[in-house]
């Protein structure tokens, strides 16, 4: 692996509890992996402890076969050869384009780092651009000119802590797919924070979800949404509600009772291996929930959010449980209004009920 992260933990002084503990994930080259979670969950500060910017109490991080943190090893940030792409951009405002760009370079003749320069700028299309200021250009713009600056050196790694977060959401969308075009391009390993999982999805080849100082799971985005391995991913992933669930074993397979319906055929993996287990709660996403009038289940409208092309609608069964569903916007119900719903289950996410204390 290009990236290991091994039981790493990272404590400060006087805190009650660690910012990172027993922390393990890994990169192959030229991957793209991000983190997300609620803020505090810690995954800012692996990522600086990654960067050498934080003292880790225990672990190890090892980067393109050479140990950066272990026992009796320290190597300093600026030795480590990675670059940050932080939040603000952080670029010089009396230099231009081009001076903020190879402000790292060191090496190489004044021509040598000019045609780096420019090979940057192509790299995140503002060609000619080096003789603007940063006030000349958008924010989006601002944080390309802040990537090419952290490219520009040849990083192994480079780091990124939520690039997009003071641009607005239609800028962020596309910002975060042009980027990952961008790091594919340049063939460069990197690792990403952000607390918004459509950018995670969007960005990343492998995603992670901290909670807490620990990493739940770290894995494809696809596999996030319909395997989550704990519930607090499945909570946190996506739009959902868990409902109660009781699994009904015979002849003809496995079949899920649940306040809509039942759902015959499930799989057992889906369950566990507890054969004596019945009683779970299942996630119902937005989209395991269909509005069909034909349905006998009805359920009352209690809130919309129109999102453009759906809603996302709250609706309210008869025994009071809610649920949500993504429906599109031409079936536009009112608030208070009952409709009928019907669910369409491809993949089961459940878990044991809490046994009563």
């Amino acid at each position: 692996m290009f990236l290991q992260v091994d039981q790493v933990s990272v404590s400060y002084p006087r805190a009650p509890s660690p910012a990172v503990e027993s922390v393990s994930l890994q990169l192959q080259a030229g991957q793209l992996g991000v983190l997300i979670g609620p803020s505090g969950s810690g995954k800012t500060t692996l990522l600086r402890a990654i960067a050498g910017l934080e003292h880790t109490r225990a672990g190890t991080i090892t980067l393109d076969g050479q140990v950066l943190d272990g026992p009796g090893i320290r190597i300093a940030a600026e030795q480590r050869r990675i670059g940050m792409v932080f939040q603000d951009f952080a670029l010089f405002p009396h230099l231009n384009i081009g001076a903020n760009i190879g402000f790292g370079l060191r090496h190489g003749s004044a021509r040598e780092r000019s045609a780096r320069v420019s090979e940057m700028l192509a790299l995140v299309g503002l060609d000619g651009a080096q003789d603007k200021f940063p006030h000349q250009l958008s924010g989006g713009q601002q944080q390309r000119v802040a990537l090419a600056r952290a490219l520009a050196p040849e990083p192994r790694l480079l780091l990124l802590d939520e690039p997009f977060s003071s641009l607005d959401v239609e800028l962020r969308e596309r910002l975060a797919d042009d980027v990952r075009h961008i790091l594919k391009q340049a063939r460069i390993t990197a690792l990403m924070v952000t607390h918004d999982q459509m950018e995670a999805f969007a960005v990343g080849d492998i995603v992670g979800v901290m909670q807490q100082a620990n990493l739940e799971q770290w894995d494809q985005a696809y596999t996030l949404y319909h395997r989550p391995t704990t519930r607090f991913v499945a909570d946190f992933i996506g739009h959902g509600v868990f409902v109660p669930c009781t699994l009904v074993r015979d002849d003809l397979g496995l079949t899920m009772s649940t306040p809509l319906g039942n759902v015959h055929d499930v799989a057992a993996a889906s369950f566990g291996d507890d054969q004596e287990q019945t009683d779970f709660d299942v996630l119902l996403r937005s989209d395991d929930i269909l509005h069909d009038d034909a349905s006998p289940f009805k359920a009352r409208v209690v809130r919309k959010l129109f999102r453009g092309a759906d809603f996302l609608y709250t609706l309210e069964l008869g025994d009071g449980l809610q649920v949500l569903s993504l429906v599109p916007s031409h079936h536009d119900h009112a608030i208070g209004e009952w409709i009928g719903v019907r669910l369409d289950v491809s993949h089961v996410v459940a878990f044991p009920q809490p046994v009563p204390v």
